[in-house]
């Protein structure tokens, strides 16, 4: 019963003929790997950088969200210059999402601790749906038979102002709202959505060893309520770091980040959820792994800021 109630909410949320926008997916841990919103970030870590994330939405309910991400970027010339890309996959129920893209950025130094970064990417998002697999009762509807793809190409822009505590950006990634299906039926109307992101972050020093930073997200879709993160993270001498987040009418969030080795860091939030799907599931379950180092000759002397 819970499975055929699940595959319900599936298919109105994303297939509804009243939906204008599909909302992309939203990373808890997304303050450690900025670039899934904000092309702008490509490079700020300066050294080379790779990042996998999972997320397993709404554990215990059949169907539901399960995404993947893996970026990797660098900077060049002296940190001038910053490019990167970034696969997902995004699996919702019968309905997969695959997407690559590149990105590039320029710096600008803005004084001798600061600089703005204006920053592209491209790339297409590849969209499958196998309605094989529901059990239909209702025989007459042609659309809900099959599998059926669709290729979406996109692109999007961003600024990003950083110095060595400090930074803020905005973004809209993806520009373009491609239909999400080709079909003449109430389906053409859903539409992928065109998200702006606006978020900042400072970093407070109370001692040498321990460094607190706040940070807040802001996400606003046409047709759709504001959504607002507010984020705390705690870190003791760049070693371990707590922190919660509270996501707008949506979950609370605990945080946790540990420096398993010099160059090698995990990450994991935890998300309780506060709408009424808090019945049905356990929350969401999210995991990450960052590896960077330093190229010879590329990243030689280069710093990171202190809040990454």
């Amino acid at each position: 019963m819970k499975k055929k109630i699940f595959y319900i909410i599936l298919l109105l949320v994303v297939f509804s003929g009243n939906l204008k926008g599909q909302p992309h997916p939203v990373s808890s841990l997304y303050m450690f790997d900025q670039l899934l919103i904000n092309p702008a970030f490509s490079g700020v870590p300066v050294q080379f950088s790779a990042t996998f994330i999972h997320r397993d939405q709404w554990v215990n309910l059949p169907g539901a969200p399960k995404t993947n991400s893996f970026t990797v970027q660098s900077s060049f010339f002296n940190a001038k210059v910053g490019v990167g890309l970034i696969f997902t996959n995004d699996k919702i129920g019968i309905h997969d999402d695959y997407g690559i893209y590149a990105t590039y950025a320029y710096h600008l130094p803005i004084t001798d601790k600061s600089k703005l970064s204006m920053g592209l990417q491209a790339g297409f998002n590849h969209l499958s749906s196998d309605f094989t697999k529901l059990n239909i009762r209702d025989m007459s509807d042609p659309n809900l038979f099959g599998r059926v793809t669709k290729m979406n190409p996109n692109f999007g822009a961003g600024l990003y102002y950083y110095s060595e505590n400090f930074y803020m950006g905005f973004s809209v990634p993806f520009m373009l709202e491609n239909k999400l299906v080709d079909v003449e039926s109430v389906l053409s109307e859903a539409k992928q959505s065109r998200n702006y992101y606006l978020n900042g972050g400072y970093t407070f020093e109370p001692n040498p060893n321990f460094k607190v930073t706040p940070s807040m997200l802001v996400r606003f879709q046409e047709g759709a309520p504001l959504g607002v993160d507010i984020n705390v993270m705690t870190s003791y001498k760049e070693i371990v770091g707590l922190g919660m987040s509270y996501r707008s009418n949506d979950a609370f969030i605990f945080l946790f980040q540990l420096r398993l080795f010099q160059n090698l860091h995990l990450g994991y939030a935890y998300d309780y959820t506060l709408s009424d799907l808090n019945q049905y599931s356990r929350g969401s379950h999210e995991i990450l792994l960052n590896y960077r180092f330093r190229i010879p000759g590329i990243h030689k002397g280069l710093l990171c800021p202190a809040y990454f």
